[in-house]
């Protein structure tokens, strides 16, 4: 890891959440994520499974936790499985954590061998009414493939097929859609980082740059600064590029005249930051362009002015888009008969913003959530309105971070306002 060491009592913390939300006699276990091969015989970087980071701390592959709080055993209440050391990966790959260094990280004294087991299992399985077992429960996730913790269910049914078998995600997706004074303290660490490299790409662009120059200045702040790399692939999209939401090819020129349109966030400790600029290449905006910039920024402030406890996602996105459409008829995009005739399914402000304005953020970019469900304090969220004109080759997105108190909520950045 390039990150310095976080607090044990970080994940301590969460497991204790955990395990307070289990019903009585039972055992939870979780999987660490597959190592995924990419061709011949080379593997892609490997990605930790987030719950069983968020419960542990550990990024090392073939890791597993057992937690079983009701054990009569205390060294069996929650124990961390550990790939053991082997000298030849070690040779190719790297140190693996030893004994020591795992309890270090995650505070979890019982550490076993994940080759010792399956001799142990079954002597703890016996005793437990109910198996939670995890799964990806992400509303937009997609599983294509038998992950590890989907043939861990298959094995785990046909091996004990009388047990109650229940829903780890249910849990920690309820949970960690609350964050932790420990959690939101490594979040923004990860945005001042994010907030380093923007200032120094501020005084790099220029036109005649190309896009992806401008992703290896972001690239050299995050490493430079103990980030482990990237939240997600940085968006650098120049001109018309802007309206494609994912753009990620970052390979053209930028021109004079042009907008930029820039997402991206440090990754830290594990945890996300998510950060949109829009600034224009020459230093100066055209009047429309200035005009159009501080209608999104219009609709930002908008936007964090409700965004606070209580208010579901689904609601909040109701209420956005009734202020959206106001300053697009302001903006000249749509008239009040566009409005009067529009598609309730698909409403006329959508011609113009097509995606979501606000998601969780944590050890996920797009952390797991429950959008009917009313927001609690603790909840650290994207507020990121755009504006997309196919018809001025123009798009434009402000996004900040939010933590939500009981008071409101607290940026956690600082939008990039104009003069």
């Amino acid at each position: 890891m390039k990150h310095l060491p976080l607090p044990s009592a970080l994940f301590t913390e969460n497991r204790r959440r955990f395990v307070k939300e289990m019903k009585p006699d039972s055992i939870a276990i979780f999987n660490s994520n597959d190592e995924m091969p990419a061709n011949a015989d080379a593997t892609l970087g490997f990605v930790q499974n987030s719950d069983l980071y968020w419960l542990t701390g550990i990024q090392q592959e073939d890791t597993m936790l057992l937690l079983f709080p009701d054990h009569p055993d205390p060294a069996w209440k929650e124990v961390l499985v550990l790939v053991r050391p082997s000298e030849l990966k070690e040779k190719w790959i790297g140190h693996r954590l030893s004994v020591e260094q795992g309890q270090a990280i995650s505070g979890i004294k019982s550490v076993i061998w994940l080759d010792e087991l399956d001799s142990y299992l079954p002597g703890i399985i016996h005793i437990a009414e109910n198996i939670y077992l995890n799964s990806n429960e992400h509303d937009k996730g997609v599983v294509g493939v038998p992950t590890r913790d989907y043939r861990f269910i298959a094995q785990m049914k046909a091996r004990y097929p009388l047990h109650q078998y229940l829903r780890a995600a249910a849990i920690t997706r309820s949970l960690r859609m609350v964050k932790t004074t420990q959690e939101v303290t490594v979040i923004q660490k990860a945005i001042d980082i994010t907030d380093k490299a923007f200032k120094r790409i501020l005084g790099f662009i220029q036109p005649g740059v190309f896009e992806f120059e401008i992703e290896a200045e972001i690239l050299h702040e995050f490493i430079s600064n103990r980030a482990s790399g990237e939240a997600y692939p940085s968006i650098l999209a120049s001109g018309d590029r802007a309206r494609i939401l994912h753009y990620i090819d970052n390979n053209q020129k930028c021109e004079a005249g042009e907008l930029i349109l820039m997402d991206f966030g440090a990754r830290y400790g594990g945890y996300n930051a998510d950060l949109t600029r829009t600034v224009p290449i020459s230093g100066v905006f055209s009047k429309r362009q200035k005009m159009l910039y501080n209608g999104c920024l219009e609709l930002h402030k908008y936007c964090a002015s409700i965004l606070k406890p209580g208010i579901t996602l689904d609601k909040y996105h109701e209420k956005v888009g009734e202020q959206a459409t106001k300053i697009f008829i302001k903006l000249g995009l749509l008239t009040k008969a566009d409005v009067k005739n529009e598609d309730p399914k698909n409403r006329a402000y959508r011609k113009y913003l097509y995606h979501g304005i606000s998601h969780h953020l944590g050890v996920d970019v797009h952390d797991v959530h429950d959008k009917y469900v009313p927001l609690k304090a603790g909840a650290v969220l994207t507020i990121e309105p755009g504006i997309y004109i196919a018809e001025e080759k123009t798009g434009i997105r402000i996004e900040n971070n939010y933590l939500l108190t009981r008071s409101g909520n607290k940026d956690l950045m600082k939008i990039f306002q104009l003069q």
